[in-house]
């Protein structure tokens, strides 16, 4: 079995031998390829690109939950799928709290739509919150997201299985008691 630092050095191996026109020729190839791949490189360079990124992350979240047509199924997999593979894209952590943040709220919004949920469902919701606000809290970007975080929590209040407990548990400790 070898490391991944041993498949690094063959493969730095194989590229440092290419020219400079090859080495475009095989970033092109694996961009056409892997649509990822292109979507990193698009939002790194591009201000508009990460925008639209983010949007186009988003409407698959909203579908989740709230599909143009027909009822929402709340897929928390694919929805946590959704965000992961958009922390692998996406070129600032600002974008991705957004995002994380913006599940939360979809599953808010859900709930106040169709009515009580399960345990699992509030668990995930819990989780991606706490993940959301410790995210913040490292890029030092807490009162930039204050008032969403407090809508979120305000929202549940009138919701079951400790939910709106455990968020503004979570949001007092980030933010204190105000």
């Amino acid at each position: 079995m070898h490391s991944s630092n041993t498949k690094f050095s063959s493969s730095r191996a194989y590229f440092s031998h290419l020219s400079k026109e090859d080495l475009l020729k095989e970033l092109s190839e694996i961009m056409k390829r892997f649509p990822q791949v292109k979507q990193y490189y698009q939002s790194r360079f591009n201000t508009n690109a990460q925008h639209e990124l983010l949007e186009q992350y988003k409407k698959k979240l909203k579908n989740q939950f709230f599909p143009d047509r027909g009822f929402g199924k709340a897929g928390l997999s694919v929805a946590r799928k959704v965000v992961t593979d958009y922390k692998k894209i996406a070129s600032n952590s600002e974008d991705i709290i957004d995002l994380m943040l913006f599940y939360v709220e979809q599953g808010v919004l859900f709930t106040l739509e169709y009515g009580d949920i399960d345990e699992p469902f509030y668990n995930s919701m819990e989780s991606m919150y706490v993940n959301t606000l410790q995210l913040m809290k490292k890029e030092n970007l807490l009162e930039q997201f204050r008032d969403r975080c407090k809508r979120v929590v305000d929202k549940t209040s009138d919701m079951g299985w400790g939910f709106h407990d455990t968020l503004a548990d979570y949001y007092e400790e980030s933010f204190g008691n105000t």
